[in-house]
Order: structure tokens, then sequence, then C-alpha cells
């Protein structure tokens, strides 16, 4: 039997002894980010995504080796555990498998057949079941017994046939054809429980083969049953599983074979189908749970990776009806220099109001970019700021900031400790314009499920969706690294090797005792002790050190490699600082980088990241990414014609397509037959959040705010 290592080297088409390492490691405590950059040599690089499946596979493979030790065990304390019945439940691939071989002893409710049991007919069934001739009315008569409640031959075939029934449902090679059966040739079909219009109107007579089926419509679908808007079922030919059953359990012909044929049709209809209907759609909800999750995963990662726009005072606008709009100002840092509230929809008169006060900010705190919330009332604001923009003669542009998720900080323990003077709405503002200014700092104080990049995010095993959120939350942060001096406890706790607690004491020790000046000053942070500094030293960056190689993602453990590297290549740690080693990477390939990495006593793939560390010391990987587009004017849906070619920005992956931002109020939706002209299974393929793309406008629908644009044709 395979190993787990083999069975996850062979699933990953991975070196056995690289995963048999990540698997030490991992068992040793070290993060995921940790073994994806430091650890290099000892997996073959595999990236953080690849090690993440490992991790999960991991889990769920000891899981299913536990299950099968205390499946064995219960059956062998009941005596029945056979050589056969032990490889099989070890030959097991799944979990669902090993419940099929269980069934038969497992402790059940009082069924029917429980009750013919007490009745004293069980060998009644085994004589009818064994076909070995005879006449079921005849062998009944035997085991007629008012005493134990079989009163007359019918009682008793009544009986031995619902004990026959549960045999066959509790069958697992029974149990796995029909599921397979139902899997190949079933079908989800849904009806509306009601008249009226919803947004459920698609289901109301659908009907999919469950092998075409796409995970959003099975959750669409889920939804509006648990609404009571639709009715859903599984189904599958009668005769075509029935054929299947009696191949399986009736021998030649006869009057006991008819009585089997009839016990396993009684059978199937009221036991094997049912609970098969309700493992199918299981089934297919945790199929389209982890499609969506992954999904969600996939979108997360560049939203949080988007280029900051840096260096810049920032007018946060936080749009509003009601309430107004709330103002931000903050500076290059995100320091909060000005706060107000302005009414822009209230009437012409506020409006030009609205204009004169935030052309005072403009002008007093200088302000070049303004980031403005997408949500409630955004339309109305972004036509002002654009007129506003016009008046003041141009040096201002502006961006729509995704605002989901940004009430929700508002509200929270967090925002209010942050800014304890400030109104909730004004916290808001303050969020959204550090979303342009370093998207990744001010989401990560954020609930990664209220971002809203994601389908049905409320319907997923909760649990499940968190642990996969906050791993892309990890990666990135630790993918970008963190300046240690200016880094909130929220941003601090997702390093790797970090937690809240010892998060929250790196601020505490800064706050106390100035900026860290070197990476080794944090092991003097309480319950920082060296496990954490090991996993966390090479993401924390330290501009404010004496030494270069603290504001680099080169790891301390390195640092004697790094400085021989470069002396070895005649370079100082000065040359670094001062970004004169630019010629770095042709001196190491001259040199030969794998008798380099020998002669320094690193792994290759250590030696090829220090070298890119050095070349560009206290980098930023999104600066490398292309910028986002920044806007000086608007855009109507009334403007928008067929043919017309424009650029956009990706604002969300789902399984049916892509939503573009173009610049008016309403994303448009590239459909998936439009993302690009080869074929591809989902839109990721292609394309990914915060990407910038040209796109034709198809049609435009007034009326329903819906833009349909193009990217094949956009040339």
């Amino acid at each position: 039997m395979e190993t787990i290592t083999q069975m996850l080297a062979r699933e990953l088409g991975k070196d056995p002894k690289h995963v048999e390492n990540v698997i030490a490691l991992l068992d040793e405590g070290a993060t995921v980010p940790f073994i994806a950059r430091y650890r290099k040599e000892l997996h073959g690089s595999m990236d953080d995504t690849t090690l993440r499946a490992l991790a999960d596979r991991l889990t769920y493979l000891r899981n299913l080796d536990k299950r099968r030790s205390e499946v064995k065990s219960a059956i062998e304390g009941q005596g029945k555990l056979t050589e056969e019945l032990s490889a099989a439940i070890d030959s097991a691939a799944t979990l669902s498998e090993v419940e099929d071989l269980y069934r038969p002893y497992k402790q059940k409710r009082r069924t029917r057949a429980t009750v013919a049991r007490e009745k004293g007919l069980e060998g009644l069934a085994e004589a009818i079941f064994a076909q070995e001739g005879g006449d079921p009315a005849e062998m009944a008569a035997a085991y007629v017994d008012p005493e134990k409640g079989a009163e007359t031959v019918a009682d008793a075939l009544a009986g031995a046939s619902d004990i026959i029934a549960e045999v066959l449902s509790d069958d697992a090679d029974i149990r796995k054809a029909l599921r397979e059966l139902i899997r190949k040739r079933g079908f989800l079909c849904s009806a509306a429980s009601t008249e009226e219009d919803t947004v459920y109107r698609l289901y109301y007579d659908f009907q999919q083969p469950i092998l075409k089926l796409a995970g959003h419509q099975v959750l669409a679908i889920n939804r509006g049953e648990k609404e009571e808007i639709l009715k859903v079922s599984v189904t599958v030919a009668q005769e075509e599983a029935l054929a299947l059953l009696r191949r399986r359990c009736v021998k030649g012909s006869g009057k006991c074979a008819d009585f089997v044929a009839a016990a396993a049709e009684d059978s199937y209809d009221r036991l094997l189908f049912p609970s098969l209907e309700r493992e199918i759609r299981k089934e297919l909800t945790d199929n389209a749970c982890e499609g969506a999750i992954a999904n969600f995963a996939l979108n997360l990662k560049p939203l949080l990776l988007q280029p900051p726009v840096k260096g810049h005072v920032t007018m946060g606008l936080d749009p509003g009806y009601a309430h107004g709009c709330k103002v931000a100002v903050i500076d290059a840092t995100g320091r909060v220099l000005d706060t107000a509230v302005v009414y822009p929809t209230y009437g012409a008169r506020q409006k030009e109001e609205a204009i004169d006060k935030l052309s005072r900010l403009i002008r007093k705190h200088n302000v070049t970019h303004l980031a403005i919330g997408n949500g409630t009332a955004s339309r109305e604001t972004e036509a002002m700021a654009v007129e506003m923009m016009h008046r003041l003669g141009g040096g201002v542009s502006y961006m729509m900031v995704n605002e989901a998720g940004a009430s929700v900080y508002s509200a929270s323990e967090l925002a209010a400790k942050e800014f304890p003077n400030y109104d909730v709405n004004l916290r808001s503002a303050v969020s959204i314009a550090r979303r342009m200014q370093d998207p990744l700092a001010e989401l990560v104080k954020i609930d990664p499920k209220a971002i809203g990049v994601g389908q049905y995010q409320h319907d997923m095993p909760q649990k499940r969706l968190d642990d996969t959120l906050s791993g892309v939350v990890e990666d990135c942060v630790n993918a970008v690294g963190v300046d240690v001096n200016t880094a909130s406890a929220s941003l601090l706790s997702r390093v790797a090797g970090l937690n809240a607690t010892t998060a929250a004491n790196v601020v505490a020790y800064r706050e106390a005792n100035g900026a860290f000046t070197a990476r080794k000053q944090l092991m003097k942070v309480p319950k920082l002790g060296p496990k954490a500094y090991e996993q966390c030293a090479g993401f924390l960056r330290i501009p404010e050190s004496r030494e270069v190689l603290d504001n680099t993602g080169v790891h301390p453990e390195s640092y004697d490699a790094a400085r021989a590297l470069l002396e070895r290549c005649g370079y100082t740690e000065a040359d670094v600082k001062a970004g004169e080693a630019a010629a770095l990477p042709q001196k190491v390939k001259l040199l030969g980088e794998e008798k380099l990495a020998a002669e320094l006593g690193v792994g290759l793939p250590t030696l090829q990241d220090v070298v890119k560390e050095l070349v560009k010391p206290g980098r930023d990987m999104r600066d490398e990414l292309p910028a986002p587009i920044l806007r000086t004017d608007v855009l109507d849906i009334k403007d928008l014609k067929p043919g017309m070619t424009l650029s956009g920005t990706v604002r969300n992956v789902v399984d049916f397509g892509v939503f573009v931002d173009i610049g008016v109020h309403q994303d448009g939706l590239v459909h998936i037959s439009q993302v690009c002209d080869k074929f591809i299974r989902h839109p990721s393929e292609a394309v990914k959040l915060g990407d910038v793309v040209k796109v034709v406008v198809l049609e435009v629908d007034e009326k329903r705010h819906r833009i349909s644009l193009s990217m094949r044709q956009a040339k």
C-alpha cells in the first residue's frame, strides 16, 4: 500500500524526497511562507499555492488514516473484522468509502429491519437471499411465532424483505456502483414553488446533467431551495438503476429470486436512492464550495497585491445621501491631516458649497489624488469631483476604490482604537484613502470575507473559507514584506511566525523603546522566541538599520553568505545601499552560479534569491505590476455605444465571466465566451483581478444597468 508521502508525490507530480521534507518542516511548526521562501532546496522550489495544497491534502489523508483505524477497531470490537474487510478498509481512498464499509456494523437507530430481526426472521432472510430453490412462503411457515410478533406467513415474509432491503442498502459495492451511476447519468432538477419573478427565474424549470453542472449553478439552486423558492431533486433512470441492482443481487430465476428482486426495488426506493440523493447533493455542494473558495482566493490575491499609489497626499471620499459625503485628507504616510462632511446630492447650492470646500482642502494640503468609494451615491460624487477637477485646472486625478468592508472596519474595535476621536463615517473615508495608497496594509484590517470578491461566501463552510483566505492574506503580506517600524499590529500579525499577541508586543516594544534599528532586536520582544524569530525575521524590513541586509528579504541565516558573495564580486554593503550593485547578476553568472553556491555553502535557489535582493534592497514587488488607472473625466452609461473601445480594470473574476470597471458607475460583464479566442474552462486562465484590459462595448441596457463587453474583439 502507498504511504502518504508516496501518494502526495504522485498526486502533485513532485519528488517524494521533497514531499517528505515539506511534511517534516510542517510537523516542526514551520509556516508555509517560510518554507516557500527559505527552504527551496528542501522542496524543489514549490510555490506557496502548491505547499498549501500539499498541507491540506496531508491533513485529509491523516484524518483518513485515523478514521480507518477507528473503524477497524470498532468492527474488531464486535468480533467481525476479517482479513478481507481489513484490507478493503485499508485500500479505501476516501472517507465516504470507509463509511460505506463501516455501514453494516454501525449502531443504527431502530429500523424496520431491526424489528424483523427481533422477531427472529434473520435466518429466513438469509435463506431466501441465498436463492437456492424453494418457495419463500413455505420457508416462512417455520418462522411464524406470534409471541415474537410474526403472527402470519405474510408478517414473516414482510420482515424478511425488510432485512434483505437493509442488507442491500448497506452493501458498500452496491452503494459505490449506484453512486457512480447517478454521478454519470443523473440530473439535478429544480422547479419553482412560486409564480413570482425572482432572481432564481433561471432555475424555475431547470434540468442539467450532474456531470455538466457548474459550481455557481449548484450554489444558486441551494440558496433558492433554502429560501423556499425552488424545489430541488436528483433524478436518474429508475429502470437502469434497478437493473444494476438486480445484477448485483438476483441469482438466476425462481420464486426466491423474484422475492429478492422485489426486496431490491423496495430497498432502492425507500433506502438507497434517498440516501444516495442526499450524498450526491452534499458532494455537489462540497465541490461547489471548494470551487467558490478557490475562486475567492484567486480574486483576493491580486486585490491585496494591487500596486500602491505611494508618496501623494490623498483625499478619501466616502459617498452617501442622508449623511452626506464623508471626507478625509491623509499625507503620504497615511496620517490624517483633515476631515470634513459635504452634501453634494442635496441640491445645486449644496453641490457648489461642496466643490468650494473640497477645493480649499485640496489647495491647502496639496492633494494630488482622490480616492472615491464605489458604493451608494458614488455616481453623483464622481460627477461632482470631475467638475471640481476641471475648475481647478488640472493637477488632480481620481480613482474609484472598492469600498467593500470599509463600513465593517470603521465600526470595528480596531478602528475605534486607531481613531478614537473620529466618527464611524469619517473612519470609512480614511480607510478608502488608505486603500488607494497601500491596499495591502489597509485591507488586512478587514475580515477577508467582507472584501467582496467572491460568490455566495455566506453559504460556504466558514472555517474552511476563513482558513483559505487567511492563507492568501499571509502569503501576500510575506511576499511583499513589512516595515516593522510603521506596520500596524493587524499587518504584523499576518507575518509568518507572528500572531496577534506577538504582533501587539512588537508594536508595544516599538512605542516604548523607539524604532527598531536592527533585526536582532526583535529577539528582545516578549514572547517572540527563537522559533518565531526564525520564521518572521526574513519578512520584516528595517530601513533605519545600519545593516543594509536588514532592509532586504535575505534571511539572517544567510547574512554571512551574502557578505561573502559581495566580497567575491567586488562590492561592499555600502554599494548595495547606494543601489550600485546592478551588475551583480552578470558577475555571478560569469563566476558560475552552481560553483559559487557550493563555495558559499548555500543552495542555488538561495543564491539566486540573495542576488535579487542585493540588486534592489527594500524593493516592493508590487511596483513592478501595471499601475492602476487614474482618471480625470467621467463617462455615463448613456455615453456608451456598441463598438466603443475602452480601457478598464478587472474588478471580479467569477465562473461565468469577468466584471470590468470601465469608468462608468456600473461594471461591465465580459462573458467567459468573450474573454479570449481560445477555449478556457475558467476566466482565471486568461485574466486576474486588477489587470488593466482593453474591451469593446457589445450591448448596453440602460434600464437594467447592464453592460456587455468583449475582450476578444478589442485589438
